[in-house]
């Protein structure tokens, strides 16, 4: 069987070659890059299982290595790994559409566990046919617009993949782990307030300023779009 292919970017040397002898020992194929533009090269003209990819780089930061591969590729799984007081950086990541991240100094054990995690359920994004959408609140899935009455709305890929999944499950409470396993696509480690935050985002887009509200908070369980008669 063949072994999946990782791409190591990180620029500290040191690291990057603990990371390779370890994800080597547990039989992945690895590959290092040291700065944001290998990173790139190598991204685009090779086929890759997961990447780890580091937000502090030389030439071009992690985060606009991954700003340009989410134009043509939303399928790879995309690890950040991040300082520890790069709470700004963790949010635009995420954003962005990275899978998860890993601050430093972490443990190889949580690492691995996490790679695991991704090679096991590779966040697939599927294209639909389909219309969803409540009261004068529509989504195309398939051209991924989004209008609210003759309004047409920009979302962020994690604010539309957000609300679809409020959509598909109107009417039903989600908690915010609920939302982070189908939106984000994996066993979350972090602090689930990030739900909040696009929650928040969410709202800004498509209830302020109407009369009516979809998007409704449970205190003390999650959120939920509701029809307006219920």
């Amino acid at each position: 069987m063949e072994k999946p292919r990782i791409l190591i970017v990180e620029d500290e040397k040191k690291l990057s070659r603990v990371l390779q002898l370890e994800l080597e020992y547990e039989n992945y194929a690895t590959e290092v890059a040291f700065d944001g533009k290998e990173a790139l090269t190598q991204i685009e003209q090779n086929e890759w299982d997961l990447v780890l990819l580091d937000i502090m780089l030389p030439e071009l930061s992690g985060l606009e290595v991954l700003r340009r591969v989410r134009r043509s590729d939303e399928t790879t799984p995309i690890l950040l790994l991040t300082a520890r007081d790069q709470v700004h950086d963790k949010v635009s990541g995420l954003d962005l559409g990275a899978n998860d991240y890993i601050t430093k100094p972490f443990q190889i054990e949580e690492l691995l566990a996490r790679i695991r995690v991704h090679l096991r359920n590779p966040i697939k994004k599927q294209v639909e046919d389909e219309n969803i959408g409540i009261g004068d609140l529509y989504v195309h899935v398939k051209s991924r617009e989004v209008k609210r009455g003759e309004k047409q709305i920009e979302l962020t890929p994690r604010e539309f993949d957000l609300l679809v999944c409020l959509l598909k499950n109107k009417n039903i409470v989600l908690t915010r782990e609920k939302l982070i396993e189908q939106v984000w696509g994996f066993d979350y480690y972090g602090d689930t307030n990030v739900v909040d935050v696009y929650i928040r985002y969410l709202r800004q887009k498509i209830d302020k300023g109407y009369e009516r509200a979809y998007i409704r908070t449970v205190r003390g369980v999650g959120y939920t779009i509701k029809d307006l008669d219920t």
